[in-house]
């Protein structure tokens, strides 16, 4: 006769398992579109204060608490493998799906100063295929938006076009001028 503890005992490491497989393959799934994968080291904060960043976090971006032992295997031989050095202690991992990395890293920065955890730091992060340590994060949340960038470039390229315009204008004025004069003179 077996008894309910034995029982239950060899049917949980497969069901443990099976979840781990589950989590690893969701965390490759995020990693397919990711265009940055961040660690914050999460020491000490609650469920509370961790679903008050994920409510304060862009549409494009996704904060998961997952064993770094699962996010190692699912790095594993991908872009992403660089980090590993990161997954260290508690990590919840920032997952931002576009190429809007300011707003992405800045809920959890105004969080920061709110909750005044200056430990809780980010470990590093990986944005096209460079690791960023801690200390390298100024880099990352100072970049321009696209928008900013679009600005920037239009007006690079607009600055000429006016510059022509007004060139033109003030030659046909002068012209115009130069033809008023031509044709005063002839009546006189």
């Amino acid at each position: 006769m077996t008894s309910v503890r034995s029982a239950a005992a060899t049917t949980l490491p497969p069901i443990r398992a099976a979840l781990a497989r589950s989590k690893r393959e969701s965390i490759r799934r995020e990693l397919e579109s990711c265009q940055m994968l961040a660690g914050i080291w999460c020491h000490g904060l609650n469920v509370r204060q961790l679903q008050s960043i994920r409510a304060s976090l862009p549409s494009s971006s996704k904060l998961l608490v997952a064993k770094n032992s699962l996010v190692e295997k699912a790095i594993e031989g991908t872009k992403w493998e660089v980090l590993k050095p990161c997954a260290k202690g508690m990590n919840a991992w920032l997952f931002v799906h576009s190429d809007e990395i300011p707003p992405a890293i800045k809920p959890y920065r105004d969080f920061q100063k709110e909750w005044k955890l200056a430990l809780n730091d980010f470990t590093g992060a990986v944005y096209e295929g460079k690791l960023y340590g801690p200390d390298d994060f100024q880099a990352l949340e100072t970049m321009p938006t696209r928008m900013e960038s679009y600005r920037f470039l239009l007006g690079c390229l607009q600055s000429p076009a006016v510059s022509l315009l007004g060139l033109l204008q003030t030659k046909k004025q002068e012209d115009g001028g130069a033809e008023a004069v031509a044709a005063d003179a002839e009546k006189n």
